[in-house]
């Protein structure tokens, strides 16, 4: 019997769910999923074994224009993902239309397959897809154009049906058995940093970022130590909270959702610290994990 392989990019603007697609093709909460954009700020690959195939999804942060130099790192990521690519899903939403004539010749411009996925059609009429459907067909022609909703799971077999058709025939890139190339270490920042997005408004979440100092495994447990850093004095108190309250509602979800993860107990201790101006350093950005 023969083995199909390949790596297939997921990219778009933000906030159209492409982690969420990811999480629901692979099985596995490996994307962290907020409701506000640009959330994702790595490349993260993402594994889906069969006997017969392993399909390696790449969710990337969602397209911007760069303001500073950690979106250009982002952007820096969703270039890599398409230069390995062996397929792309462009994922679009409703109410983003297909008139965007440079986002459309940046996507007729990938040397590869495309398939537009058009997300949360589950909150739409069937006219107003019908309509998407067909203004994306005559801007991009892509291979596929599939409606879904990756939050209901609609028509997300469908995508994975559709990505492995174009996949080449090939062995495996990685073990079987794994889910990602990723460490622990990253899923515990991920974890940590999906929190701070949840719990904290305006400019915290972005002007945050998580380094895990500590990460042992012992017998019965998994001992976690991160920091949290902020770009100036004030975020850090809004970060800890008042006696402590918020910092510790971070640390008590981001260790439940580690235990569930791992499967085992997680002691996990948070610090906040400022490193100023982190997003617009290069060497502080490349010290935190944000290069290529």
């Amino acid at each position: 019997m023969s083995h199909k392989a390949g790596f297939v990019s997921i990219i778009g603007r933000p906030n159209v769910g492409k982690s969420t697609l990811m999480n629901r093709l692979i099985g596995e909460h490996l994307s962290i999923v907020t409701p506000k954009a640009q959330t994702t700020r790595h490349r993260i690959k993402g594994i889906l074994n069969s006997d017969d195939y392993q399909i390696v999804f790449s969710d990337t942060p969602g397209i911007l224009e760069p303001h500073y130099l950690l979106h250009h790192r982002m952007m820096e990521y969703v270039q890599a993902s398409l230069q390995d690519a062996d397929a792309v899903l462009f994922m679009t939403d409703l109410s983003e239309g297909y008139t965007d004539e440079k986002l459309v010749q940046r996507i007729k411009a990938i040397g590869v397959p495309v398939v537009i996925v058009i997300n949360k059609v589950d909150e739409s009429s069937q006219n107003e897809i019908n309509k998407l459907v067909h203004g994306w067909k005559k801007a991009i022609s892509p291979t596929a154009i599939i409606p879904c909703s990756a939050l209901t799971d609609f028509n997300v077999e469908e995508v994975r049906r559709v990505i492995l058709e174009l996949l080449p025939e090939s062995p495996a890139f990685f073990p079987k058995g794994e889910l990602s190339d990723a460490s622990m270490r990253f899923f515990t920042s991920e974890f940590i940093r999906e929190k701070i997005f949840m719990h904290y408004q305006e400019e915290i979440p972005y002007s945050c970022t998580v380094e895990v100092e500590a990460y042992k495994e012992e017998e019965k447990m998994i001992r976690i130590g991160a920091v949290i850093y902020v770009e100036r004095e004030s975020q850090k108190g809004i970060i800890i909270g008042r006696k402590g309250e918020s910092i510790k509602r971070i640390g008590t979800e981001a260790r439940k959702d580690l235990e569930d993860f791992t499967g085992r107990k997680v002691f996990l201790e948070l610090f906040v610290k400022v490193e100023k101006d982190w997003r617009k350093n290069e060497s502080k950005l490349k010290r935190l994990g944000y290069s290529i």
